[in-house]
């Protein structure tokens, strides 16, 4: 039987949605524009006060339209967009505000996130490779949430001294639905993309239901990102640390070669000052369509890239992201880096203090107002600016999407696909 998942949408004070066909609330028939408002400790609908609002359609046509659902959240490309979603449509008071939540079948769920993490117009094989790590990912942080809860251990992504802050963000902070919709989880962007060509996204789903990659008998925490760099991460630099062997370091090339060692200083410095030959290393329009939306493709700097800041300008951000006062910025210092070269410790040196921060994605918040493409830079000195070169796009762990697109576009099937970026591991059906 295929399972069900609520998923995030939207989180407001008012939430404005509307019902393109009938759908069906305790005993009333519903249709056109509603709006739903926080009032209390309550949802305040049509006049009258509910602790939640389920709204269903027995249809599975049928579909409703959420208004100005944030996209990109904290990201350069953050914007708001009106979303149309099919299933149940549930209302709840979170605090001091309300959130719309997406219930539906995991199969539809993916209908949607392979048309949102990328276009719907990618080759089948991509599509479907994606359709498999989507779900993998999705029934594992499922099965993770469920041990979690069961577990009489405390779980916690922050560990900080006065020297030193290390934090990871993963979805363990979501308890009111399974997912979000954005980034931070999976892209899900209801039925707003599909359509572009919806009986390919479809095939790609039916071709691969239920299928999950499996390693020692578990579901896979079948990681992606939009691109590695050239050498894939592994997944305790970037998250708790354990280590999985489906997701270990290897280079993103045919027949892959010896993996640079770039936990050292000098190899990291030269290896992103270089462009080495990889499946993601394309300026192919074509297949960078595949993968970036519309609004990923307002920057496809991404396999090498640059970004230089002055002293002050340096030492205002850090001050502004991280709250903290270190000061005139004097240096930044790489403490530890991954396999791919991602700095997971770097070291803040400032006039009033200096500390560590890691992993990847809290150094990449810190040295940007959105979030640093990757972690894996190096850092030069321009008399008193600081220039930030750098390599991929994202963590880097599991599969490469724009590799994974040029190996699609060179004749790799989807099986392939994956056995290449999750070593080790099977391709099972788990229902």
């Amino acid at each position: 039987m295929v399972p069900s998942i609520s998923v995030g949408i939207v989180s407001g004070r008012t939430i404005s949605f509307s019902f393109e066909s009938l759908y069906d609330f305790l005993d009333k028939r519903v249709s056109g524009k509603n709006i739903a408002e926080i009032n209390g400790s309550k949802v305040l609908w049509n006049g009258i006060l509910y602790d939640e609002l389920v709204f269903a359609s027995s249809s599975d046509d049928a579909s409703f339209v959420i208004e100005d659902v944030v996209i990109g959240v904290n990201f350069h490309w953050e914007r708001k967009e009106d979303q149309r979603f099919q299933g149940a449509l549930k209302v709840i008071v979170d605090g001091d505000n309300l959130v719309a939540i997406n219930i539906l079948s995991v199969e539809d769920y993916l209908t949607s996130v392979i048309s949102s993490e990328m276009s719907a117009t990618a080759s089948l094989e991509l599509l479907k490779a994606h359709a498999v790590i989507s779900r993998s990912w999705l029934l594992a942080q499922i099965e993770k949430t469920n041990e979690l809860s069961n577990s009489s251990e405390k779980y916690s992504t922050l560990e900080e001294t006065d020297d030193e802050l290390i934090r990871w963000y993963d979805r363990e902070d979501h308890v009111l639905f399974d997912v979000c919709a954005d980034d931070h989880c999976q892209r899900y962007q209801g039925i707003t993309r599909a359509f572009e060509n919806i009986n390919v996204v479809r095939q790609a789903i039916n071709e691969t239901s239920g299928m999950v990659l499996m390693s020692d008998g578990r579901i896979c925490d079948a990681r992606f990102s939009k691109c590695c760099g050239g050498v894939v991460e592994e997944f305790q630099y970037c998250w708790e640390n354990k280590r999985f062997p489906y997701l270990a370091k290897l280079r993103d090339i045919a027949n892959s070669a010896d993996v640079p060692d770039l936990t050292i200083e000098p190899n990291s410095i030269e290896w992103i000052n270089s462009r080495p030959d990889s499946f993601c290393n394309t300026t192919d329009e074509k297949i960078l369509g595949q993968v970036l939306n519309n609004y990923d493709q307002e920057t496809v700097d991404f396999y090498r890239w640059e970004v230089r800041y002055s002293q002050q300008e340096l030492s205002e951000l850090v001050y502004q992201r991280s709250q903290t006062d270190y000061g005139v910025i004097q240096d930044l210092i790489p403490i530890e880096r991954g396999t791919s070269g991602r700095i997971t410790k770097l070291k803040i040196v400032g006039s009033k203090k200096t500390r560590t921060i890691g992993k990847e994605l809290e150094i990449r918040r810190t040295l940007s107002t959105s979030h640093l493409y990757s972690s894996a830079f190096v850092v030069e000195k321009d008399g008193d600016a600081f220039i930030l070169k750098g390599a991929g796009w994202g963590h880097g762990v599991g599969l490469c999407q724009i590799g994974a697109a040029v190996m699609g576009e060179q004749g790799y099937h989807f099986d392939d696909i994956l056995l290449h970026y999750y070593i080790g591991a099977t391709i099972e059906k788990s229902y």
